[in-house]
């Protein structure tokens, strides 16, 4: 049974209640499916669950993920979750990111405002925030081993075959709201591409047995 913790910040609570992972197809579902089987056999072993969202510039789709699915996990009271996020490349994370972000109930401070700026990202009052910054697959703030490598777009997961250290790789693209960058469309289509991710992520870690 889904205990909800108190600590999560209303509005994401409100905003979750609200997903329907219902209405993921079948297909979808067929996707998502092995990283649930790595959550649920890191849990029946008793051991920490890594997982390492990618795409090419870790700006986008990958820091959407790694918020997402490190809230779902408190939501679901699955313990031992950390969640990361990388790029083939560094850039910065994109501000709408953190834009959609906040306008979801998440608190986000940002820490510094140079060229690739670090955004504190807080869902809950009594965790550790997520820091929000673009980095590569090499950088020492991800893991080393003993993670689950999630490609959350085609370009990397083309252009990765292999990735360093990963126990496992999972192929979950998601389309690039970077399309509508600049356009009257920009923001709708970021908050349903974050949306989106929350919807499936919240089926994955619904589908774990405790």
């Amino acid at each position: 049974m889904m205990t909800t913790q108190p600590t999560l910040f209303s509005e994401i609570i409100l905003l979750i209640k609200e997903l329907k992972p219902e209405t993921i197809s079948e297909e979808r579902k067929v996707v998502l499916q092995p990283l649930t089987d790595f959550i649920q056999s890191k849990i029946l072993k008793g051991q920490e669950i890594r997982i390492n969202f990618i795409c090419t510039h870790n700006s986008r789709r990958s820091h959407l993920s790694q918020v997402w699915a490190q809230t779902l996990a408190h939501y679901f009271s699955i313990k031992n979750v950390f969640c990361y996020s990388g790029g083939t490349e560094a850039t910065a994370l994109f501000p709408m990111v953190a834009e959609v972000l906040k306008n979801s109930g998440f608190q986000i401070t940002t820490l510094s405002k140079n060229e690739n700026p670090i955004y504190s990202i807080k869902y809950a009052e009594n965790e550790h925030p997520i820091l929000g910054f673009s980095k590569n697959l090499a950088n020492d703030f991800n893991p080393k081993s003993e993670f689950a490598a999630i490609m959350t777009c085609s370009q990397a997961d083309s252009d990765c075959p292999f990735i360093a250290g990963a126990e496992k790789r999972i192929s979950i693209p998601f389309e690039d709201p970077k399309a509508f960058d600049n356009t009257p469309q920009q923001v709708e289509k970021y908050t349903e591409r974050s949306l989106q991710i929350a919807t499936e992520l919240c089926y994955v870690f619904s589908q774990i047995n405790l």
